[in-house]
């Protein structure tokens, strides 16, 4: 069907279409995004302090990290953290709590902690436990999701535990350089999938593979909506990048091969089917009219 001048514009952007989009051809137009989350005013303030409480939370944690934490424990300061800020850890029982209904069903079930933390070839999702310590030279993804005032502030960061090894460094640094240059591609009315071509022809010339399986997401009212971010180049959910526009980019970047193994006794846990090490970096990220913000930095004031 043919959109007319004054129809809304197929991006998305809430405008008329002779007022966003109206001179470019519409046989190129990408399917649009069906639930974007477009944050301004208010709503914009109480993302930005969801964010904001993620990234502190997460700050907090990763310090007190040593050899010997095991990540029951770390379950436990997230945990304590976020009520103690009257916010509710996102990832506890998900996906009960989630509003969206085209969010992903991983499981019947929901997740049984606050928080996820991925050891070494774990890649995401993974669940903590009493019984797994971290030793020195291990690798340790916290993930942190708040919900506050009905809003998710969702970041991760890959932390070393102790001394870490050159194959680790060589990883963990790389995800952190493929958060930067995901972010960096983010432009108002730019392309989505500008995000994945940066991070993928950059991991991949260090010879790394960049995870398929699991990807960004909007983010906002809901945990999990549209766009889907893919860190490798996918046009299938490329999509106009309109200011006011929140997601996630969580670049999964593994030492081995891209592909994953889903831990089925437990329908959770993820891990790098060659059983390489994996590490990732995530922000919370807002289009502005000048390019982007990251919504997930911790106040240092705080």
């Amino acid at each position: 069907m043919k959109l007319g001048r004054n129809d809304p514009c197929w991006c998305g952007s809430g405008k008329k279409l002779k007022r966003c989009h109206g001179s470019a051809p519409q046989t190129m137009m990408p399917r649009p995004p069906r639930n974007l989350q477009i944050m301004h005013g208010a709503d914009l303030v109480k993302m930005r302090a969801a964010c904001r409480l993620a990234a502190n939370i997460l700050d907090e944690v990763c310090e007190r990290v040593t050899p010997g934490t095991n990540t029951e424990t770390i379950n436990q300061w997230v945990h304590d953290l976020t009520l103690a800020a009257g916010a509710y850890p996102s990832p506890l029982n998900y996906p009960k709590g989630e509003t969206d209904p085209r969010a992903p069903k991983i499981t019947p079930g929901g997740f049984p902690k606050s928080v996820c933390t991925s050891i070494n070839d774990v890649v995401c999702h993974g669940i903590p436990k009493a019984t797994d310590v971290l030793k020195d030279g291990d690798i340790v993804n916290i993930d942190v999701t708040v919900t506050l005032d009905g809003f998710y502030g969702d970041t991760s960061r890959t932390v070393y535990v102790g001394t870490p090894s050159a194959d680790a460094k060589q990883v963990v640094e790389t995800a952190r350089e493929c958060l930067d240059l995901g972010i960096k591609a983010v432009r108002p009315h730019g392309r989505l999938i500008e995000i994945g071509e940066a991070i993928f022809n950059y991991a991949t010339k260090r010879g790394l593979g960049v995870v398929r399986d699991y990807t960004g997401h909007g983010i906002g009212r809901i945990f999990h909506a549209e766009p889907q971010v893919c860190h490798y180049p996918n046009k299938d959910s490329d999509c106009d990048l309109i200011p006011g526009m929140t997601f996630t980019i969580e670049p999964m970047i593994n030492l081995g091969s891209w592909r994953t193994q889903l831990d089925h006794s437990d329908q959770w846990t993820v891990y790098t089917q060659d059983r390489k090490i994996s590490a990732q970096f995530e922000h919370t990220i807002l289009v502005t009219d000048q390019g982007s913000e990251i919504l997930t930095l911790a106040d240092r004031s705080a």
